[in-house]
């Protein structure tokens, strides 16, 4: 079967001495692995295009039976620059990337996840400066994507309380031992987080260290509720720009 749809290409891996498995989020058939034969070699057709983060219209042949597609033909869908040269947008990109690929399973089709993350990787391509609060923002937004969104419970206008990470619950109040504290200026995020899809939320100050483990607590949620998650390389460039 022939399978022609838009990708957001989430990593790749060297393969043999000329080729590369891409790991894609793609719009028609969730998330799919592809070798690009001969990618390694400059004058490839595939070479330039396999960039994480890149977005791309790509066309494979899918088989059932196997577990690694094979890449026909490619093309830009929307040419993102700035990943290359801008160090902060390459660390939230290449965090964002990775964390996509932990919670997503093989071939789980998530379109409008997918349409989330083409608007924000064009967004992010198009800011002259974009702050490191935005991960965790991600973090929150992909969680509701993907079905396990955290809800605010509004019970009075509290300035601090608990992520409960057993019930997804914003509060005031811990619920058992799974709760994680939170210092105001992350309760305060997450509120507004949670409200808003505006960007003001990114100007919410939060110290490097407060961001640190805002990020920290957030992954324990989804190490909680998603199978299989695992430590991300990318974050020991994340946590450079944090102390920056």
């Amino acid at each position: 079967m022939i399978v022609k749809s838009e990708a957001i290409v989430l990593r790749t891996v060297d393969y043999s001495e000329s080729s590369i498995i891409a790991t894609l989020f793609t719009k028609e058939k969730g998330k799919v692995a592809v070798i690009a034969k001969g990618a390694r070699k400059p004058k490839n057709k595939f070479a330039a295009f396999l960039v994480v983060g890149q977005l791309l219209e790509v066309v494979f042949y899918s088989k059932e039976s196997r577990s690694v597609q094979t890449l026909s033909d490619v093309s830009y869908s929307e040419k993102l620059h700035t990943f290359r040269v801008d160090i902060e947008k390459m660390a939230i990109m290449m965090t964002t990337t990775e964390f996509t690929n932990q919670v997503l399973h093989d071939n789980e089709i998530n379109t409008d996840l997918f349409g989330f993350l083409k608007r924000i990787l064009i967004w992010v391509d198009k800011q002259k400066d974009v702050p490191p609060q935005l991960f965790p923002y991600l973090q929150l937004r992909i969680a509701e994507h993907i079905g396990i969104g955290i809800q605010y419970m509004n019970e009075n206008d509290s300035v601090d309380g608990y992520l409960n990470i057993s019930s997804g619950l914003l509060s005031p109040g811990k619920e058992d031992e799974h709760a994680e504290r939170l210092s105001p200026s992350q309760f305060a995020f997450m509120k507004k987080s949670l409200h808003s899809a505006n960007a003001s939320v990114l100007r919410i100050v939060m110290d490097p260290n407060e961001l640190k483990k805002l990020i920290q607590i957030l992954d324990k949620y989804f190490i909680y509720h998603v199978e299989g998650m695992k430590p991300r390389r990318s974050d020991k460039i994340f946590a450079q720009l944090l102390m920056k």
